[in-house]
């Protein structure tokens, strides 16, 4: 998944802030709804959206389906879900102050 050097791609060191929000995607991987800031150019969150959706097929043709998926970095945790062919996916910055956020279960 080389949507974490998208982000960077380009830029000089700076602090940057991290992506955080929701963002929900359709199964061509177009985004639906978001909640994260303006300042995220679409094509970025698109790019995100296409490789979660990548993920959940390789795993359907690998005979393993997966409903969810967290992945943590070293200050960005992503969890995806996967909502009938499109997936919701959300985006928590991770500080060393900020507890690790968890996701209610139904």
């Amino acid at each position: 998944m080389g949507f974490l050097k998208k982000i960077f791609a380009g830029r000089h060191a700076a602090v940057q802030q991290l992506p955080a929000g929701t963002i929900t995607v359709n199964r061509d991987g177009q985004v639906v709804t978001s909640t994260v800031s303006s300042a995220y150019p679409k094509k970025l969150l698109q790019d995100v959206g296409r490789d979660v959706l990548a993920l959940f097929s390789e795993a359907r043709v690998a005979q393993m389906p997966l409903a969810e998926v967290s992945l943590h970095f070293g200050s960005l945790r992503i969890t995806a879900r996967e909502l009938r062919g499109g997936a919701i996916i959300f985006l928590f910055p991770q500080t060393a102050l900020s507890p690790t956020p968890t996701i209610s279960r139904l």
